[in-house]
């Protein structure tokens, strides 16, 4: 099963402490190894990016930057057996800022991507 993990964070308040991103390679270097990480990568800020909306049959679009508090700034594609493993990466890669960056605050939104075995 595939599974899209979306990474939000609110704008940080101080620079990202030294070896975080060592930790962060050495995460998706045992992720790889391990078969589960297919793809990952950084996300420009939405101040680069636009929305196109479809409402009353229209379509619009509106320019970045938009309005919500958390950015979404990464994301990763895995190939895992079970949500549950999906959580585990996760959780694993928010553990390393927990453990690393004291104050920083994000979440990881996990979306199950479909596959020919979700269509019989």
């Amino acid at each position: 099963m595939r599974f899209l993990m979306i990474l939000k964070a609110a704008p940080p308040a101080t620079e990202p402490p030294p070896g975080l991103m060592d930790a962060i390679m050495k995460l998706g270097a045992d992720a790889t190894a391990a078969g589960a990480l297919l793809d990952t990568a950084g996300l420009a800020p939405s101040v680069a990016g636009a929305r196109v909306s479809l409402a009353d049959g229209r379509l619009s679009v509106t320019d970045g930057p938009f309005a919500e508090a958390k950015e979404t700034i990464s994301y990763a594609l895995y190939e895992v057996r079970s949500r549950q493993e999906a959580v585990e990466w996760a959780s694993r890669f928010l553990a390393v800022h927990r453990d690393m960056w004291p104050g920083w605050e994000g979440d990881t939104e996990i979306l199950k991507v479909f596959g020919p075995e979700d269509f019989a």
